[in-house]
């Protein structure tokens, strides 16, 4: 696929899937607008992709640093074509009674209205480009409750929500919405998880994991012709018929 004059931004970039999607989307001909709270990090990936990338540290939570970052982005690129909404939070893992309620309301604070922050950041710019994409990342803790989880689990829900939500508003504006749940990946999260010893995805092995490469290449190709049956719906990557169409089996 090229996407040669294309560009997309990538939240929670400086590590895991968010920089795995750089590089695929990179070397696809994408420029790519890279935002994570680490600047340090974001300066090493954006060293290794070359001219392609820009920097743009910022807190997802907070509308205005989004918001300037786009429009940095926009003055440096020219347009703004695919937003991909990746920055997320595993913390607090803790039992409801036990959580604390100011890091709680942080990880809602991120995983939502993060989501939320980007989407109406970058609506006016995807619109004045001529239409464009949206992809969040789901989870498949959006539908079970685990224990430990219930703040990450409640803001996948509603994460989920908002991009049916958002579909419904503009699908028919050549807004392509779409969530990809990409079941457990081996990222600085799974070792979060598994240092709690809580719940049953704590004790799987590392090896159990794939890896994060592989959600980003799927990402990529949810922009193709061949994923518009699922335009407004989640992707499930645990679903071997989608990993052939991907191509990772």
């Amino acid at each position: 696929m090229d996407l040669t004059g294309k560009t997309v931004v990538i939240s929670g970039a400086s590590r895991g899937i968010g920089a795995s999607a750089a590089r695929v989307f990179a070397a696809a001909g994408a420029n790519v607008a890279l935002l994570a709270r680490s600047a340090e990090a974001l300066s090493d990936l954006v060293a290794e992709i070359g001219e392609k990338a820009l920097a743009l540290p910022c807190d997802v939570a907070d509308y205005a640093s989004v918001k300037a970052g786009f429009d940095a982005a926009q003055a440096r690129f020219g347009r703004l074509d695919v937003l991909i909404c990746n920055a997320g939070m595993i913390e607090p893992i803790a039992r409801v009674g036990a959580a604390d309620p100011a890091e709680w309301a942080r990880l809602i604070d991120v995983n939502i209205t993060g989501v939320f922050n980007m989407i109406h950041a970058g609506l006016p710019h995807l619109k004045a480009a001529g239409g464009g994409a949206v992809f969040t990342i789901g989870s498949g803790a959006s539908q079970r409750p685990l224990e430990g989880w219930s703040a990450y689990c409640t803001s996948k829900a509603g994460a989920a929500m908002l991009t049916r939500a958002l579909h419904l508003e503009e699908g028919e504006n050549g807004i392509r919405v779409m969530g990809l749940s990409p079941g457990t990946v081996a990222t600085q999260m799974q070792r979060e998880i598994k240092a709690s010893g809580v719940n049953q995805i704590s004790q799987l092995n590392w090896e159990d994991h794939i890896p994060a490469d592989w959600p980003a290449r799927a990402l990529l190709w949810m922009l193709s012709a061949d994923a518009d049956e699922f335009i407004g719906s989640e992707i499930s990557l645990r679903d071997e018929g989608i990993r052939k169409r991907v191509g990772l089996i």
